[in-house]
């Protein structure tokens, strides 16, 4: 989606700076050109040098470079792109980019671009709050400026929590993919026909008792609110759930492992199916028909059956096989290995793999750490909230799907 963009990074003097280097890779990886500026006080977080290894070209530093302002080059640099993005966007660049200052090359080309300009602020909670910041935020949105984060959590200070940390690289990556798509930018799946299964599903052992998993459907809920947002006609198989159904997304309640798959394949065709639910792998051969009773006696043996496998099944389908078929893989070990196996023995076109250990707080929880593993390798991101990941990961399948 961003192959042959022209990105203009204007890197802001703060801790998150160290961040650029993976939003450049991410950027990079994507096909898009980038171009980096640097300001005095990035330099102390973040070295010129690095950031030329990354970008593959010097970084710009000093607005009277006798190499470079021969031919007014701030003024280039300003109209020779598709977008500027600053990031981080400080408190100091932010009030400078309000007033219409222009004191160095950074705060120079952001007075004289005409391009679309996207900042990220990242700053101390208490400076984000400040009654001077918000005025400053103001005035920036009504000048017509798009805004990605900041988020809430941990500062680089011991101690200091709130919101203003940056937003991920991956989130940036989304924003900047939504503002280049056009005027309709989040309608990057506009026309496309994506299902998503979502949750655990129950398997009876009698009227009142089940075998099942912890999955919450968070993550599954998440991909399919944002495949709608990006205009997606979007059906969501969704087992036994504590979750709202999402607004603009046909949801269709399935209980077991059979229902799920009888949903979803009434569902396709369609051009992508992401199967984010932890479908149990096994039910009870012969669920009674009334309640088991202890009677003082031993447990009952339970005789168990392998479910259907409804991404396997999905995937290795001859007719109405989606363009791209997505699993997911819950690991509490070998996360990476694991997830490679499975998507050979699948046969689908990506795994998305997370650690699903108690200690990861991830099963039933807001926040994911995930690694996209496809035939060309794995692409590991970073911890972020479940919505971010949804985002990022729909972002990449309108991505693919335009390639196909």
């Amino acid at each position: 989606m961003l192959k042959e963009t022209r990105i203009l990074l204007i890197i802001g003097g703060g801790i998150a700076a160290y961040k650029c280097l993976d939003l450049m890779r991410r950027l990079k990886e994507r096909g898009a050109r980038v171009r980096v500026v640097m300001t005095k006080a990035a330099q102390e977080f973040v070295t010129p040098l690095s950031v030329g290894a990354i970008a593959g070209e010097a970084a710009f530093t000093e607005l009277f470079d006798l190499a470079t302002e021969f031919d007014v080059g701030h003024i280039r640099l300003a109209r020779d792109c598709d977008l500027v993005v600053v990031a981080p966007a400080t408190a100091d660049l932010m009030a400078k980019m309000a007033n219409g200052l222009a004191d160095d090359l950074a705060s120079t080309i952001l007075l004289a671009t005409d391009r679309r300009v996207l900042i990220a602020p990242a700053m101390n909670p208490r400076m984000w709050a400040h009654p001077a910041t918000q005025r400053n935020l103001a005035t920036l949105v009504a000048d017509g400026l798009a805004l990605v984060g900041p988020g809430e959590g941990e500062m680089a200070e011991a101690g200091e929590a709130g919101v203003g940390r940056m937003a991920e690289p991956l989130e940036i990556v989304a924003a900047i993919e939504k503002l280049l798509s056009g005027p309709d930018g989040a309608k990057t799946l506009a026309g496309k026909r994506i299902v998503v299964t979502s949750g655990p599903t129950h398997e009876p052992i009698d009227p009142v008792r089940y075998l099942a998993n912890r999955s919450s459907g968070k993550q599954g809920h998440a991909i399919a609110r944002a495949a709608a947002a990006a205009g997606a006609d979007v059906v969501l198989v969704s087992g036994p759930v504590a979750l709202p159904d999402p607004p603009g997304v046909a949801t269709v309640k399935a209980e077991t492992a059979r229902d799920m798959l009888a949903a979803v394949e009434a569902a396709l065709p369609a051009d992508a199916a992401v199967f984010a639910a932890a479908v149990a792998d096994w039910r009870v051969a012969d669920p009674a028909r009334s309640k088991r009773k202890k009677n003082g006696g031993a447990p009952p043996a339970l005789a168990l059956v392998e479910n259907p496998d409804i991404l396997a099944s999905v995937a290795r389908r001859n007719a109405q096989r989606p363009k791209l078929v997505i699993g997911f893989a819950a690991e509490t070990d070998d996360v990476i290995a694991n997830a490679k196996a499975k998507l050979v023995h699948k046969g689908c076109d990506w795994i998305v793999a997370n650690d699903v250990s108690q200690a990861t707080g991830i099963m039933g929880g807001d926040r994911n750490t995930v690694h996209l593993v496809t035939a060309d390798g794995v692409d590991s991101w970073p911890s972020q909230s479940k919505d971010e990941v949804a985002r990022a990961l729909v972002a990449r399948i309108a991505a693919a799907l335009a390639e196909r």
